[in-house]
């Protein structure tokens, strides 16, 4: 029935009692309401894709005119009632070895329901229609209401292009499913790619399985699949507008069908491309050939190629295209919703202006009033124990905020991360504060990340912290960044978790976590410009607490230090080694600041423009 308001439970019906049960563990079993149905051979032999067989002719047939109506109609059992659900069988079941009676005992059904078939709560009556208005009613959620839809033609030849793939490289084969196995459904999942303008690229349709009802050890043991990191992907653009090299994009057709299904989906790297694996990112790839390079990242079907030769660049890319079935998009302009804009100065500015403006619309903030500043400071935030909550959809639009500040808006990620802590209980004026963002995002929609030219590759760290800046615990933020070419190309604010007792113990925990970023993305760096035939920069990070600095040098000071916990005393052998240099500044210079806590609107807008985040040009 759902869950429990008041406490960390399930509300469950007794069928055999007749009432309502709170139990806070329960057995989902799905075999009593029909889950289970036995597949016969006529079943087998039914299956089929008459609904796709259509030719040329009959899809001219079904066009429309320029008023969205239709000329001719759908034949009724293109309507009807849904199909037999087609049976994915593991590799190594041969049909033989099923056995022709069912045995006696029942096998235990761990499926949980579908949560794409349930009604999600209308918990926002009050805005409805404003989040109905933004969503893209162009992107069918079911088969049915994609080839009975306005843009059916399309996605009937989307469907068709799928099966024809799938049906090329044997995905799979209708058959009985033995005795003893369990049929994992299947879903269509429809998708519109569209240019950086919003207009249409192409119509997708896929068929995934529904992967939440596997079983571990049988169906599968190992689900990761790695994709490039935002950080990855924002250095090599920065690298390569630093050294003038070409950055190229590739769409992989049909991607996931590259893989090979045992226990575990991998894309096989092609013979004789000869690329080597990134130690620090799984998903970048690394040739070099007679003093010159190419650089592959990858995110699902999505590369993108750059490197110092456009001959090698142009010999990987057919390299690639020999293996894989590719569409050659030329020069990358948009990549994962963010715009790669080049200045007249030689700059690149990242931004993504379609996506502030898409989630504007998504929660009826298009017509809000711009503010200076994420934060309102006349306010200060703190939990509550009502026992309702803000009807808003706090959740969603905290979620969709955080995709924003991960990949382009560093100047949001405190505001973000401070609402996002009130996620359990929201109130009115934890709302409120959300929509402030989404405000100041109204008067910023166009800013980006503006990687400038520069004589050498300057890299550099910040590092603070806001000491016991949270009224409900106490406890304090930490912040942090890392400038490439005079943008952040990594940053993170986050919130401490334990209480501090002074500043310079807040700005030692903070200090921790930047250096365990800052090592990892000095070591990515160094691979990338080694690559290049450059010699890699130093990993200095700025700190503003003189104490702090002095306690990574001085373990003597047992009076601040002997109670912190002695995870983070890897800061000292770190700076000992000297693998990170420490150098003090200002705190009205320190650019982490803006990570560690809210600012007043000029002070914001001067935090910005040193962070290199400036409004993008049309």
């Amino acid at each position: 029935m759902g869950y429990e308001e008041v406490s960390k439970a399930y509300r469950v019906f007794d069928i055999e009692a007749g009432q309502v049960v709170i139990s806070r563990d329960v057995n989902l079993d799905g075999s009593t309401f029909g889950l289970q149905l036995p597949i016969t051979d006529e079943d087998v032999d039914d299956l089929d894709f008459e609904l796709l067989d259509l030719d040329d002719e009959e899809l001219r047939q079904m066009e429309y005119t320029q008023t969205g109506k239709r000329k001719n109609r759908l034949n009724d059992e293109d309507t009807a009632a849904p199909r037999p659900r087609a049976v994915r069988q593991r590799p190594g079941l041969e049909e033989s070895s099923a056995p022709e009676n069912n045995s006696s005992r029942q096998e235990e059904d761990e499926e949980t329901k579908d949560s794409s078939d349930s009604t999600p709560p209308v918990f926002w009556r009050a805005s409805a229609n404003a989040v109905e208005a933004a969503v893209d009613l162009s992107e069918p959620s079911t088969f049915e209401a994609a080839v009975s839809g306005p843009d059916q033609v399309h996605w009937r030849k989307a469907i068709h292009a799928e099966l024809e793939s799938m049906r090329l490289r044997g995905v799979f084969r209708a058959a009985k499913l033995p005795n003893g196995q369990r049929a994992i459904s299947t879903k269509w999942v429809f998708k519109i790619k569209r240019k950086a303008d919003g207009s249409i690229e192409k119509y997708k349709a896929r068929l995934v399985a529904k992967g939440f009802r596997q079983k571990y050890g049988i169906d599968y043991t190992e689900t990761f699949s790695p994709v490039v990191k935002y950080v990855t992907l924002r250095m090599v653009i920065a690298i390569s507008k630093h050294f003038g090299w070409p950055i190229d994009q590739l769409d992989v057709v049909t991607a996931f069908l590259y893989g090979v299904m045992k226990e575990q989906v991998f894309c096989v790297i092609p013979e004789g491309v000869e690329l080597d694996i990134s130690d620090f990112d799984p998903c970048l790839y690394i040739k070099t050939s007679d003093g010159h390079c190419v650089f592959i990242l990858v995110y699902v079907d999505d590369v993108l190629v750059t490197g110092s030769s456009l001959e090698l660049i142009a010999q990987t890319k057919n390299d690639l295209k020999t293996r894989f079935e590719m569409t050659d998009s030329g020069k990358c302009a948009f990549v994962l919703g963010i715009e790669l804009l080049d200045g007249e100065d030689g700059s690149v500015t990242l931004c993504q202006r379609r996506y502030v403006d898409d989630i504007l619309k998504r929660f009826g903030m298009d017509d809000c009033k711009a503010v200076a500043s994420p934060v309102d400071m006349s306010s200060r935030l703190v939990s509550s124990d009502a026992t309702t909550k803000v009807d808003a959809p706090f959740r969603e639009a905290v979620g969709a905020l955080m995709h924003l500040t991960t990949a382009t808006r560093p100047d949001i990620a405190f505001a973000v991360g401070y609402v996002s802590r009130f996620m359990e209980n929201p109130q009115e004026e934890h709302w409120v504060a959300v929509k402030r963002i989404f405000r100041y995002l109204q008067g910023t929609k166009t800013h980006g990340i503006c990687y400038k030219l520069s004589a050498r590759i300057d890299f550099r760290g910040y590092s603070d912290a806001d000491w016991a800046g949270d009224l409900t615990d106490r406890k304090s933020t930490s912040g942090y960044t890392f400038m490439l070419l005079g943008a952040p190309v990594s940053w993170g604010s986050k919130k401490q978790p334990s209480v501090s007792l002074s500043t310079t113990e807040a700005e030692y925990i903070a200090l921790s976590l930047a250096i365990q970023e800052g090592k990892w993305i000095h070591r990515l760096l160094c691979e990338i410009v080694m690559a290049a035939n450059e010699e890699g920069p130093e990993l200095m990070i700025h700190e503003d607490n003189q104490s702090c600095i002095k306690m990574t040098k001085n373990p003597v000071n047992h009076g601040r230090a002997k109670h912190i916990d002695i995870k983070y005393h890897h800061i000292r052998d770190e700076v000992k080694r000297g693998e990170v240099k420490l150098k003090y500044c200002e705190t009205a210079v320190m650019l982490a600041d803006i990570m560690t806590k809210g600012l007043h609107g000029p002070h914001h807008k001067e935090m910005t423009t040193a962070l290199g985040i400036r409004a993008s040009s049309d």
